[in-house]
């Protein structure tokens, strides 16, 4: 390997066979390019998809109640199914540890008012809990939490562009804004990874806006996470289970699917993730097929310097050079050209990838990008690719006759 004489030699081979050489070289560097670039852009697609459900934990269950589409023990169809708060207390009882977090949600259109400001938004009327269901990070003050639910204060967090909107560059906290002209005190502002019409939102005591509006018990939706120690099968028995629990309850029909939707974010995630993993792998193919197709002209070129060598080689073997120390410089040398010209191309790549940036997020890829882990598996490939290119040419050179080689024509 560090036989200086052996790469002298190599070299020698080289500027000897510039063409040849350079066009495998060429062949095995758009490989390698084309590999790290699509392997990239696999990987952005899949940020692309992860960032579409950053907003929420990716363990999330959502439950609406919807209309019945058939009659049941006395109840005709068309019937309104409407939660309250009591379908949150008996999940609770009925699913226990399977379930991490629980909060209703309440959602209501309002006007909201500060001095001379006003504009229209949506309030969710929640649980504290609702705060990791929807992954929201507080920049400023808090969250609401159970005494606010307990004695049903009027608090509200609202949402970084509604701090904007509303206080311009001032700081909300402890400030009233009216929500359909009732008061209402700031006590945090967050912001959202799901973007501006997540940061547009306020939050409220669920309890706080049930008394204002008709003292009612009526919620809009049920949302929930899993305990993640169920794991993905565990959690769509859980599902299942939910919608035969609130399918009997309500006195639904078990075939009746308009009643209940229940949606989960673990589901549509996987299946995202699945699609841009099937990607990757059809990539993956195409950059090895393309890398093989670069060994192949390596190969072709071994094949010819071991023709145009061959007297010399057989002179080696006269000499006393052994058939390994033959195999060991074909090899050295494939692999030699192979290497250069893929950590080139692997370097371009990069750079083409970093040029790239997020210029491509209309076609949903965002920060496309190799990881260490990639470019291992890409020198391994180029020595493998090297090796395999250089053998066939290296056992016919180890097999040469000297008697057969000094006649060669």
């Amino acid at each position: 390997m560090f036989d200086i004489d052996r790469w002298l030699e190599i070299f020698q081979s080289i500027s000897k066979n510039k063409l040849r050489t350079f066009l495998g070289a060429f062949t095995v560097l758009l490989g390698i390019f084309i590999f790290t670039v699509l392997f990239g852009m696999g990987n952005g697609l899949k940020s692309t998809f992860k960032a579409f459900f950053v907003d929420d934990a990716t363990n999330v269950i959502f439950i609406r109640s919807g209309h019945t589409t058939k009659a049941y023990k006395g109840f005709k169809e068309g019937r309104k199914i409407q939660f309250k708060n009591d379908d949150i207390d008996d999940i609770r009882k009925k699913f226990g540890n399977k379930i991490e977090y629980y909060s209703a949600r309440l959602y209501k259109s309002v006007q909201a008012v500060y001095k001379k400001e006003s504009n229209s938004y949506t309030i969710y009327a929640v649980h504290p809990e609702h705060q990791f269901l929807e992954n929201t990070v507080i920049t400023q003050g808090k969250f609401i939490d159970q005494n606010d639910i307990k004695n049903k204060t009027r608090v509200i967090v609202i949402g970084r562009l509604v701090e904007q909107d509303l206080f311009k560059n001032k700081n909300a906290l402890g400030k009233y804004i009216e929500l359909n002209e009732i008061a209402y005190k700031v006590v945090g502002v967050f912001r959202d990874a799901g973007g501006d019409n997540e940061e547009r939102v306020i939050y409220a005591p669920v309890s706080t806006i049930q008394l204002i509006h008709k003292n009612t018990d009526e919620i809009n939706q049920i949302n929930l996470s899993y305990n993640k120690n169920i794991g993905l099968e565990g959690a769509r028995r859980l599902a299942k289970d939910l919608n035969v629990f609130l399918k009997e309850k309500h006195f639904i029909h078990k075939d009746d699917r308009s009643a209940i939707f229940i949606r989960s974010v673990f589901e549509n995630f996987e299946q995202n993730m699945q699609f841009a993993n099937v990607l990757q792998l059809i990539v993956l193919w195409i950059g090895i097929g393309t890398l093989f197709a670069g060994a192949i002209g390596i190969g072709n070129i071994m094949v010819f310097v071991v023709k145009e060598r061959t007297k010399e080689l057989g002179i080696r073997k006269a000499l006393g050079a052994t058939p390994g120390s033959i195999v060991a410089l074909i090899l050295q040398e494939s692999i030699f050209i192979t290497a250069i010209a893929g950590y080139v191309g692997l370097l371009i790549a990069v750079f083409t990838l970093s040029r790239i940036g997020n210029s491509l997020e209309d076609y949903f890829i965002t920060n496309p990008q190799v990881n260490m882990s990639t470019v291992i598996w890409a020198t391994i490939i180029l020595v493998f690719v090297g090796a395999l290119a250089g053998y066939i040419p290296a056992r016919r050179a180890a097999k040469i006759k000297p008697v057969e080689a000094l006649g060669d024509d």
